[in-house]
């Protein structure tokens, strides 16, 4: 008995040493607002009404959309992994990813800019219009090299912006919750616009509409971004000794977490779709149901924030990963089997309420789905540390994302192909489609993403990163970190030492 009690003792005592280091918060309130501010300006934007833009509004052919995006895609590709390289073999004082968030916040504001200007350099013209394709193409080739740099940096910062867990749960719930009051605002408006210059009740074209939103919102995000990028700091320390590109690339096929990760990407970019606002503008008649469908959900989103914190004490990480990624797609299959009714899908009031049915229920995971694939992702990143002995942050982002970019550009480009094959027709104005592509622009909307992004599902059920997993694993990353603090330390006081001598 004594025996047993000893051993039931020691099992405890190891079971303590391996409770994760909890409850110090390194990222003070000013910082945290700055957060806040840096990822409204993701979303501050028109980029859910690029579709519309480019098909109705500047005008770009959907072959050359096709075309355009799969050459932006390889280039994509390709350009990732020198990226990735570059920056995990970077370490200035600044630290590994700032200087690069700071570099990037003028020009990619700029080429944003003149993108949603380009309806003022190219007006009135056809959408094979050469000189218009040209340049529409060499912009996106740049924004493409920018933006990569600016995500992979973006991706970066919050692992290592704090060391502390919990501190990281605090930060991306605060930026999702606040966030979520006011970066919809800009795509609610343009909504409103949209159906109020298609009605003839605001006298301005649609490209004035469009320019003046894009270039604004554009200059907006990028004050915002910068702002954060001089007031952020990075803490988690990087090893002494950098990793080869051989190394940093092999490191994420290493690691089972990151390799999950990338093959769910990768299935969940079968998904095949196009914009929802296609068809409330052309088959609804009324852009606004977008704004209009999200009213209910907008009272649950904020919600959600409540009770994520008890779902993930009762439930795994890995259920709810999935539950969230997968809720909205079981919904669009329900909206398609009832818009399939008696021709419900032409029907404006009917539609309005499946969808917003649709939008209710899925807002009730919104909190879930912001937050726990954020941590997920920082978790197999620490995890790939805690295999290999350094961080790969920037080459893990990249390989975990580089076979959906594959299949994407097909993807893209196949979606913007599907619209010339089902009929559609640019430039109409809101109910002169044909009646077989208001039906498979319906299909295209709700059954077609809804299918295919199911896909998805299957890695994320072996996700292998369990409580106790996680507890040795932060356990021994903090003492390794602690000895990497010293030695650089060390090497700082020989340095001086040497200088002065």
């Amino acid at each position: 008995m004594a025996t047993e009690t000893k051993e039931t003792q020691v099992a405890e005592e190891e079971k303590a040493k391996r409770k994760l280091p909890k409850g110090r918060r390194y990222v003070g309130s000013g910082e945290t607002f700055t957060y806040v501010l840096f990822d409204i300006a993701q979303s501050f934007n028109l980029d859910n009404k690029k579709t519309y833009y480019l098909t109705d509004v500047l005008v770009i052919s959907y072959w050359w959309q096709a075309i355009v995006s799969t050459c932006v895609g390889v280039w994509d590709i390709i350009n990732d992994l020198f990226l990735a390289a570059i920056v995990d073999r970077t370490n200035t004082r600044y630290g590994k990813f700032k200087p690069y968030l700071i570099i990037y916040a003028i020009p990619g504001t700029v080429m944003a800019m003149i993108y949603w200007g380009l309806p003022v350099m190219f007006p009135e013209t056809s959408g094979t219009f050469m000189p218009k394709i040209v340049v529409y193409f060499v912009l996106q080739m740049l924004q493409n090299l920018a933006s990569s740099l600016y995500e992979i940096s973006k991706t970066g910062i919050i692992s290592t912006i704090t060391p502390d867990i919990l501190d990281r749960t605090r930060l991306i719930n605060q930026a999702n919750l606040f966030s979520s009051l006011v970066e919809n605002i800009p795509k609610q408006l343009c909504t409103i616009f949209i159906d109020l210059v298609n009605h003839g009740v605001m006298k301005i074209k649609m490209q004035t509409l469009f320019v003046y939103m894009g270039v604004g919102t554009a200059f907006c995000a990028g004050i915002l971004a910068l702002f954060f990028s001089f007031r952020v700091k990075e803490r988690v320390l990087q090893s002494v000794e950098k990793p080869s590109f051989k190394n940093a690339f092999g490191s994420v096929f290493k690691s089972r977490p990151l390799m999950l990760l990338m093959v769910s990407d990768f299935l969940g970019q079968f998904t095949v779709s196009t914009n929802v606002s296609l068809y409330y503008t052309n088959v609804l008649n009324l852009s606004s149901a977008e704004l209009i469908v999200g009213i209910p959900g907008m009272f649950v989103t904020y919600a959600s924030y409540a009770y994520v914190g008890k779902l993930r004490e009762r439930f795994s990480t890995k259920a709810l990963w999935t539950v969230g990624s997968h809720w909205g797609d079981m919904l669009y299959i329900g909206v398609y089997l009832f818009g399939s009714i008696g021709k419900n899908y032409k029907k404006t009031v009917p539609m309005l309420l499946a969808f917003m049915a649709r939008e209710t229920l899925w807002n009730f995971v919104y909190a879930m789905r912001k937050v726990v694939p954020e941590e997920i992702r920082n978790e197999a990143i620490d995890y790939g540390e805690w295999q290999n002995g350094y961080r790969t942050e920037a080459m893990a982002g990249v390989v975990k994302g580089l076979a959906r970019k594959m299949v994407s550009t097909v993807m893209t480009g196949f979606s913007s192909i599907l619209l010339g094959l089902i009929g559609y027709k640019q430039g109409l104005k809101p109910g002169q489609q044909s009646a077989r592509t208001e039906r498979l622009l319906f299909t295209m909307t709700t059954l077609l993403p809804g299918a295919t992004g199911l896909i998805g599902i299957v890695p994320k059920l072996f996700y292998n990163i369990d409580a106790e997993t996680k507890e040795r694993m932060y356990k021994e990353l903090a003492e390794r970190r602690a000895e990497t603090a010293k030695t650089l330390n060390e090497m700082s006081a020989n340095e001086s030492a040497e200088s002065e001598a």
